[in-house]
């Protein structure tokens, strides 16, 4: 059986307010110790090297340039196609959430 949505025969439809008490006094936050400057560091030096290479692979690069220039890299229009709408669908259920 479904039920109707709305309000039910004998249900509550009171909505008055409580009064609430004040929430407790929360402690100051305190600084942290100084003993990470190490990970810190370590954390900035890692990314500086991450920043100073580029994120692709040159090598890689150039041999499918090089194929594509030769006309030896295999096209194939459907996996193309198949991928470019893997992607917009993906990117469309990103852009939606």
């Amino acid at each position: 059986m479904v039920e109707s949505i709305g309000t039910k025969a004998g249900a509550v439809t009171d909505r008055r307010t409580v009064p609430v008490e004040p929430a407790a006094k929360v402690a100051a936050v305190r600084p942290i110790a100084d003993d990470t400057p190490a990970v810190q560091s370590a954390a900035a030096e890692l990314s500086g090297l991450a920043a100073a290479q580029p994120p692709v692979d040159a090598d890689r690069v150039a041999r499918i340039r090089k194929a594509i220039h030769d006309n030896k890299f295999p096209l194939s229009p459907s996996t193309i196609a198949d991928r470019l709408l893997a992607f917009k669908l993906d990117w469309r259920s990103r852009d939606a959430s």
